[in-house]
């Protein structure tokens, strides 16, 4: 493993470009970085991304005004004021209008036939009580009328026995107006405001209409029932719950000031699912009077629309620091632009050539120290083989290297050897016989799986005994010049170690029938071969380092020391 050195810590690493000169590519880019602009600064200022928020809060009262006069059964002409008809209610910033009623006159305390059925006195319990009774039994069974007997209780009596609320034609309730006042606060920015402006005068407020200025805070509770989608008729019978809802969006900034109350309506309450269980809303009050000496009361069952106002809402002043935070977390759309571009060249949309040009400049593979792919070119076969796990194998393209070939052309003019060229058909050394995955019979016996390589799939001569070979990869004036071209000050011929040639020519052997290997794999030179290298060039002591997969970048780059 690599040592930690503190000096890593000051070097610096950037990502590793590539610039493709197209105009169309380059309009392209610039037009999907304007639109992302565009889409993030249309962005920020309807959501207003570059302010500091803070919620409301808030606090509400209404006040009722309204009289009606109405007909009820059993006691006919009424005439309700705000006192009769409005109750508090229990919930916090609500108000309750009654809309219909029931009502049992003179009651008195005493005893009478409870609506529990019983056949004799056994039935009824004396001093007992359920949820429906009115009272508590006194043990008896009386009839409740000609064809009925009921048990007696010690209640108000009478009890009240109608339960379903009456249905008329009219409901004065509806005319009737409700100031609703609310006080709102943002403690984080000290700003106070309340739904009646500044420029609200008294005689505004008397004269003031929903119809023409949304702005007027008294409402006409059918207008508000109508609003939530409801009939002020229908609801009046049995009552439920309507929303009144207060909304500020507030922009404090001094350019942009705004800070008005926007109200909408809904039905908080369930009409329909809950139709035969319990609906609407509805309560009990009594109004108490002494008639001769005795306490007597009159019951009333009311039924009504509870509403309930709801403030909610926000308010912005500029801050740098949440500009800075949003100008940040935009960056990363403009990535969009890179996915975009990189799928597009990646396709036939555009170029194959082109794509496959970028491919392969941008990304580049590095294959574990475990994990060997080895390139093969055999002299029967146009492809080269990737070979990943014996016997796994695919193909791909050879791809020549014209610098290389140009050099090498130069250096076999007439004349750079003043040498006869020998005869390769005939072996100075003896060799060992073949092996049997030898088709060429010129190979040696290898131990290591990546050394039995033969230069040929099929059988036939062998690439170590062309001509070419000679000229091309053992020839020493060529190897010479070769060095010198990579080096100009090496020491002269003379001096130059057989190593160093052995290793060129290896290089020289590649670069002829590899051309540029796909990057991340190593070239695998024949058995054949490196045996006619080490024949002409031998190492003095007899040992050679074999098979050393190394990655190889370039043709004619290797390193000086390494066998393969």
């Amino acid at each position: 493993m690599p040592s930690c050195s503190v000096l890593r810590l000051c070097q610096y690493e950037t990502n590793k470009l590539v610039r493709i000169q197209s105009v169309w590519l380059g309009s392209l880019k610039w037009s999907l970085n304007a639109a992302i602009l565009l889409f993030i600064c249309v962005m920020m200022l309807w959501n207003r991304k570059y302010q500091e928020f803070d919620l409301v809060v808030s606090s509400v009262t209404a006040k009722l005004k309204g009289v009606a006069q109405t007909r009820l059964p059993g006691v006919g002409e009424v005439v309700w004021d705000v006192v009769d008809f409005s109750r508090a209610s229990q919930e916090k910033n609500s108000f309750f209008v009654v809309t219909n009623v029931i009502v049992t006159k003179n009651q008195k305390q005493g005893r009478c036939a409870e609506v529990s059925p019983c056949r004799s006195d056994q039935d009824c319990e004396k001093g007992g009580w359920d949820l429906h009774s009115h009272g508590i039994q006194t043990g008896s069974c009386v009839k409740f009328d000609v064809s009925r007997k009921t048990c007696e209780v010690s209640a108000w009596c009478p009890i009240e026995t109608k339960t379903s609320p009456p249905r008329v034609t009219h409901y004065s309730a509806e005319n009737f107006t409700v100031l609703i006042k609310n006080n709102i606060r943002f403690p984080a920015f000290n700003f106070i405001r309340r739904n009646i402006l500044p420029g609200m005068s008294a005689d505004y407020l008397k004269s003031c209409n929903r119809g023409n200025d949304s702005l007027c805070p008294i409402f006409r509770l059918g207008d508000v029932v109508r609003s939530a989608g409801e009939k002020f008729s229908e609801m009046a019978v049995e009552g439920g719950v309507i929303g009144i809802q207060i909304k500020w969006d507030c922009n404090l900034d001094p350019l942009m000031h705004r800070c008005l109350p926007r109200y909408s309506f809904r039905r908080l309450d369930e009409k329909e699912s809950n139709r035969t269980l319990y609906p609407g809303l509805n309560f009990r009050f009594a109004k108490y009077n002494q008639v001769n000496g005795v306490e007597e009361r009159t019951l009333y069952k009311a039924f009504g629309i509870r509403f309930d106002v709801m403030v909610f809402g926000q308010a912005g002043k500029f801050s740098f620091i949440q500009l800075i935070v949003y100008v940040g977390s935009t960056l990363s759309y403009y990535a969009l632009t890179t996915v975009l571009m990189d799928w597009l060249i990646g396709t036939s949309c555009y170029s194959a050539e082109v794509g496959q040009n970028y491919s392969e400049r941008k990304v580049e593979d590095v294959q574990d120290q475990q994990k060997v792919i080895l390139c093969v070119s055999y002299v029967d076969e146009n492809n080269l083989r990737l070979v990943e796990e014996i016997p796994e194998e695919k193909f791909t393209g050879r791809q020549e290297d014209p610098g290389h070939l140009r050099a090498v052309l130069c250096l076999l003019q007439p004349g750079t050897d003043q040498n006869q060229d020998q005869d390769q058909d005939q072996d100075q050394n003896p060799r060992p016989s073949a092996p049997s995955w030898c088709k060429c019979d010129r190979c040696v016996p290898a131990s290591l799986p990546q050394e039995q390589l033969c230069c040929r799939r099929s059988s036939g001569g062998c690439i170590s005994s062309s001509p070419l070979f000679d000229r091309l990869v053992l020839r020493r004036p060529l190897l010479e010049a070769v060095l010198l071209y990579q080096d100009p000050l090496a020491p002269p011929q003379d001096r130059v170690r057989t190593a160093a040639l052995r290793h060129c020519a290896y290089r020289q052997f590649i670069g002829w029938r590899f051309g540029s290997p796909p990057a991340g794999c190593h070239p695998a030179v024949p058995s054949c071969c490196v045996r006619r290298i080490r024949e002409e060039y031998p190492s003095p002591d007899g040992q050679y380092r074999g098979f050393r997969p190394v990655r190889t970048t370039a043709t004619m780059q290797g390193s000086a020391n390494g066998e393969l």
